[in-house]
Formats: C-alpha cells, sequence, structure tokens
C-alpha cells in the first residue's frame, strides 16, 4: 500500500458509487482510503455492496464529519453523490486540502460541474449552485475528446450525454454533418440510480418500453455545451430518451444530414481514424449490442447511411463507460498513470 494513492470516494452508497469501488479495488495503483456516506455511516462497505463480497474487509462507510482526517499528501477524490449534494462536498474536501497542503486530483459524476457557470447550471437545474466559485477549476468531457485537461478537476459527462458525445463530436469535428442532430436513446433501469420510483420498480419496468422528457431532458443541454466549447459548432440536439426493460446499458441512435456526399464505408473510417489513439472507443461493422459492452469501458459505435442521412448507433454500460469508467479514465490521466489502468474489463456477454 505504501507506493499506492489513497482514494476517497463521496456520496458511497450509490449504483456509481459501488462501480467505483469495484474499480478502486482491481486497481494497481490506487487503495481506499475513505467511502463517505452519511446515510450509512459505520456500516460495513460489504453490507451495502454484498457483490464486493471482502474486498475491503470490515471497512466501513465513514461520516462526513471525518472527511477532513482522509485528506493528506496526494488523494485521490471521486465524488458520485446526487447533484445538488455533491458541490458541497466537493467544496468540503478542497477546503480540507487547502488547511493541510493536500494535492487533490478531482471526477465528479454529478451534474454540479458540468457547466462553465452557475447561470448555466441553475437554469437547467433550478436550484442555487454549492460551489459557484470552483466552477472555473473544473472542465467537463469524455477522456476521448480533450487531449489535456486545462484544469485540475473533471466533471464527468451524463451517461446520456456520454453516448451522444462519442457519436456527435467526431462528425461536429470533422464537418460531416450540420447542426441538426437527433438522438434517440434507451437506457436500463440502473440509470435511475437506487432509490426506487413507481416507473424503476421492476413489475413496471418489466417487458416494458416507454419514452420520458421527450424533447426536455437536462442531459440535452449539457451536450450542447460540450458540443459548443470543443467543436464550435452549438448543435440544434432534439434528444428523445426512454426507458428500457433491462438493468444495465444504453443504445443511442444519433442521426443527422450529410453536407457532402459521403459512403457508409467512408464514415466508417473516419470515425475509425478519429478514435485510432482511444482504445475504447471502437467502430464495428454493422450494429453495435449492448451485450458486448455491459460491464465494461468500451462504447462500441456502428454506421448506417443512406443518400444524406446519417445515422451512427453508440452502445455504453451507462454505470462503467457512461459513469465510473470514464471517471477512472480521467483520475488516471490526473494522476499521470497510465489512463487504462484498472479498466481491463471485459463484459460477462451472456447476462
Amino acid at each position: 500500500m505504501n507506493d499506492s494513492i489513497p482514494a476517497v470516494v463521496l456520496g458511497g452508497t450509490g449504483y456509481v458509487a459501488g462501480e467505483l469501488l469495484r474499480l478502486i479495488v482491481q486497481h494497481p495503483h490506487l487503495h481506499l482510503s475513505a467511502a463517505v456516506s452519511e446515510s450509512q455511516a459505520g456500516v460495513p462497505i460489504r453490507a451495502v455492496f454484498p457483490n464486493l463480497h471482502d474486498s475491503f474487509g470490515d471497512q466501513a462507510f465513514v461520516p462526513r464529519e471525518r472527511l477532513a482526517d482522509y485528506i493528506s499528501g496526494k488523494v485521490a477524490v471521486f465524488s458520485a453523490a446526487p447533484h445538488g449534494a455533491s458541490a458541497a462536498l466537493v467544496a468540503e474536501t478542497v477546503a480540507a486540502a487547502v488547511e493541510r497542503s493536500a494535492e487533490l486530483a478531482v471526477v465528479d459524476t454529478s451534474a454540479d460541474f458540468r457547466y462553465a457557470t452557475a447561470a448555466e447550471y441553475e437554469a437547467v437545474y433550478e436550484q442555487p449552485h454549492g460551489a459557484p466559485d470552483l466552477l472555473d477549476r473544473f472542465a467537463c468531457s469524455v477522456p476521448e475528446h480533450l487531449s489535456a485537461t486545462p484544469s485540475a478537476f473533471i466533471g464527468h459527462p451524463g451517461c446520456f450525454a456520454t453516448a451522444i458525445l462519442l457519436a456527435a463530436v467526431p462528425l461536429l469535428t470533422l464537418e460531416f454533418v450540420g447542426p441538426e442532430i437527433y438522438a434517440v436513446g434507451i437506457t436500463g433501469s440502473t440509470g435511475s440510480g437506487r432509490k426506487p420510483t413507481p416507473n424503476t420498480h421492476h413489475p413496471f419496468r418489466h417487458a416494458n418500453l416507454f419514452a420520458y422528457k421527450p424533447l426536455t431532458h437536462r442531459h440535452a443541454p449539457e451536450v450542447v455545451a460540450v458540443c459548443r466549447a470543443l467543436t464550435d459548432t452549438e448543435p440544434a440536439l432534439r434528444f428523445v430518451p426512454h426507458s428500457g426493460p433491462f438493468a444495465r446499458g444504453i443504445h443511442m441512435t444519433v442521426q443527422a444530414q450529410l453536407i457532402s456526399a459521403m459512403s457508409e464505408t467512408d464514415v466508417r473510417q473516419a470515425l475509425r481514424d478519429f478514435y485510432a489513439d482511444h482504445r475504447f472507443v471502437q467502430i464495428v461493422d454493422g450494429t453495435p449490442q449492448l451485450k458486448d459492452v455491459v460491464g465494461s469501458n468500451y462504447c462500441h459505435l456502428g454506421v448506417a447511411v443512406d443518400g444524406d442521412s446519417l445515422v451512427v448507433f453508440s452502445v455504453v454500460d451507462n454505470l462503467v463507460k457512461g459513469a465510473a469508467g470514464g471517471a477512472m479514465q480521467w483520475m488516471n490521466r490526473q494522476l499521470g498513470l497510465d489512463e487504462y489502468a484498472g479498466l481491463d474489463l471485459l463484459g460477462p456477454a451472456w447476462i
């Protein structure tokens, strides 16, 4: 443990937190220093996440008031707290680091640091931002789209946003399509969080498929903001999300109009070239399938072209590539480690 970096997980009892803990225990250069939870303080981690078995022994969740005790030296901080709560926790952590002269790397998987200004955040989430003074220290992008981090900390895009961005950013960057983009996404029930609601209750979700928040989902303005920052193009995004009858994964269909005539083969090769240095994004022949990526940190993209109509299919695991896995990629990069460290996860396929 002496040569490994301590990791702290804030808001440690949700699905994304459970995935972060799973990744940390398998990571060659990290060890869990503390998982912070107000609701489960003192409860052993294995009692909340039985799938982790004895990975953390008798280690228990730490109460928020003890957070500062774990901020010393170099610390990898992941926040998996809900939006609206994460910013305050991150602010407390940063304050503790200043007081103790600690060196932090921070990745937030909530929505609290995905926007450049408090006004943008408040327009979407209709509540005051919990730490507006920290916003200029954060950047928001998937790892494949920023070669260097312009700030010390990262706000990871949402799971739907990740799936759309991996398809849309190269199309806009390469100027293959105009700004009109249509996206239809289907997500598993874990995307709704651990706390059950009427629409995520298994008898309702099983063998069912339905749209929700059509054209008004909060990840749409997030995608627009990231695309604008990365490509200097502000897309007109029409996004319709759906709830699927499965637990994990997102299947996204992104459609746009080609500016110039291109074949399906040409588009596919251009995407392969675009992601040539990023092994977690693979361009497949035909249409990608969820079973090939669920449980892993991979994104599979597929292409279809008919005349000037272009479709890019994007599939990811919402909890891994869309949250914890992407966050770990960023953390590896911030810490100067191999970006892929601890992420060679192979999906089980038959689930």
